[in-house]
């Protein structure tokens, strides 16, 4: 019996473990696949999931693998600067290849002790009083108290537990491999940038070991989405648009992927819950699929976690979905407005003429930007303060950052004066006498995700908050 078995095992259900296991969780991760993916679908990392990785410990592990980048050209491909002043103390994008940021997600969860097994398909659950009961293809049997399903689009979890996912389907497909081309790399670049002035879904740029990531859109959609072009089909495509196919040959992968865009009716059916792709799917413009899941995992795992230690409050659990898919809806409309400006009607590239000059104006481009890389989310916790709800950024204290206190995913209230009293909480949140100048409050509260629950000198409103957030005071 484990307290919460979680099916998929990319960097949603491996950050959800880890969050979980903070808090001394039983984690089993299913894995259907019998080996890590080496398919790059990712590029990088938003600020938003940055900011997540330096408050659990992680960033110095990522940033020795990745890149930092300080580009626009987020939204649609339109070029545009990157802002100087986001509130952030991470300003920038961080690429890195998802099979890296899998693997060290991976040695994240199981060095906190997560249980993870691959080669193991779910055909089957059933839900108790008390739990959640998983067949496996095997005929092995597995109960948890509670289930997630991280398993992708195409979810077995979210079938079995009968929730819809309404939305469109794919009108529009994309050709993505990995391959050696034997074009000249100037010859390739320069085809490219010529390409790419009509065709914005079209790409080919160096990868790793000597070969291109191509992306080309594909001559139609699919029947069957799950079944990996050809390398004919990709070069018939690169010479259709580009007179050449800059001699592909020994692709490493090739896949295909389109504008579907869908999301879950609900996030949560009794004791089985929802996250990343099995909760939402939408076209990879702006690269904030990756992104959105490891942030669906750093809301749910704390509430999870106290539910199943015994301490949430009633409606902790349900804040989950009222919080995470109002986030998925937005990211949806901002992808299908993207989808639009990539298109090569008159209509259409009217629009991206339009919204090129609006991005010249500075608060237009931070505000895309902040909804790209989700720094400008603020979820709505019944405050009329403007920055309840928001996460804060890593602000410089008294003694040391921020963010180094937040290892432990607990929650974390903030004292200067030394002044607030949390003493019943203690098993739930840390008592931080600290301050900074970059802080203009008497307290803040924050959640283990980082976002503020509670902010000003009140010791009623404060207690009231401690008791929403982290349940009844104990001792």
């Amino acid at each position: 019996m484990f307290d919460v078995i979680i099916v998929g095992g990319g960097p949603t259900g491996m950050m959800l473990a880890a969050e979980l296991r903070l808090h001394d969780v039983t984690v089993l991760i299913l894995e259907k696949d019998d080996a890590p993916s080496t398919q790059v679908r990712s590029l990088g990392l938003h600020v938003r999931s940055i900011e997540l990785l330096d408050q659990r410990g992680l960033l110095d592990r990522f940033l020795a693998h990745g890149t930092q980048y300080r580009i626009g050209g987020y939204f649609a491909g339109i070029d545009s600067p990157w802002p100087d002043d986001l509130d952030t103390a991470h300003g920038y994008i961080l690429g890195i290849p998802q099979p890296v940021t899998d693997r060290l997600l991976t040695e994240h969860a199981a060095a906190l002790g997560a249980d993870i097994r691959r080669s193991s398909t779910v055909a089957a659950l059933t839900q108790h009083d008390s739990g959640v009961e998983v067949r496996l293809a095997d005929d092995t049997s597995l109960r948890a108290r509670f289930l997630v399903g991280c398993d992708g689009g195409r979810s077995a979890v979210r079938r079995l537990a009968g929730i819809g996912f309404p939305g469109e389907p794919a009108t529009i497909e994309w050709l993505l491999g990995e391959m050696e081309l034997t074009a000249p790399a100037e010859t390739v670049a320069a085809v490219t940038a010529e390409v790419r002035q009509t065709q914005r879904g079209f790409g080919a740029g160096p990868s790793t070991d000597g070969r291109y990531r191509v992306v080309v859109p594909a001559e139609g959609v699919a029947e069957d989405r799950t079944t990996p072009p050809t390398l004919e089909e990709f070069s018939a495509q690169l010479r259709r648009l580009a007179g050449t196919d800059f001699g592909a040959h020994s692709p490493r992968w090739l896949s295909r992927f389109g504008n579907a865009t869908r999301l879950a009716e609900r996030y949560r059916v009794g004791r089985v819950l929802l996250a990343g792709d099995a909760a939402h799917v939408h076209p990879p413009l702006g690269g904030q699929g990756l992104n959105l899941g490891i942030q669906d995992a750093a809301n749910l795992g704390w509430k999870l976690a106290a539910e199943v230690r015994g301490w949430a409050p009633t409606t902790l659990l349900d804040t989950y979905e009222a919080e995470r898919r109002p986030v998925a809806d937005d990211v949806l409309n901002l992808t299908r407005v993207q989808s639009e400006l990539t298109l090569t009607e008159p209509g259409p590239q009217a629009v991206r003429r339009l919204m090129t000059e609006l991005m010249t104006i500075t608060e237009v481009n931070r505000r895309l930007i902040e909804k790209i890389t989700a720094i400008g989310i603020r979820y709505d916790l019944g405050d009329s303060s403007p920055v309840v709800g928001r996460r804060l950024r890593d602000v410089r204290l008294t003694h040391g950052r921020l963010y180094e206190r937040m290892r432990d995913g607990r929650g974390l209230l903030l004292d200067p004066a030394g002044e607030l009293d949390a003493r019943g909480w203690s098993d739930r949140v840390d008592h931080l006498v600290d301050g900074s100048a970059e802080l203009d409050a008497a307290g803040v509260l924050l959640r283990p995700d980082g976002h503020i629950a509670w902010r000003g000198d009140d010791a009623a409103g404060l207690h009231r908050a401690l008791t929403r957030w982290f349940g009844e005071a104990t001792g």
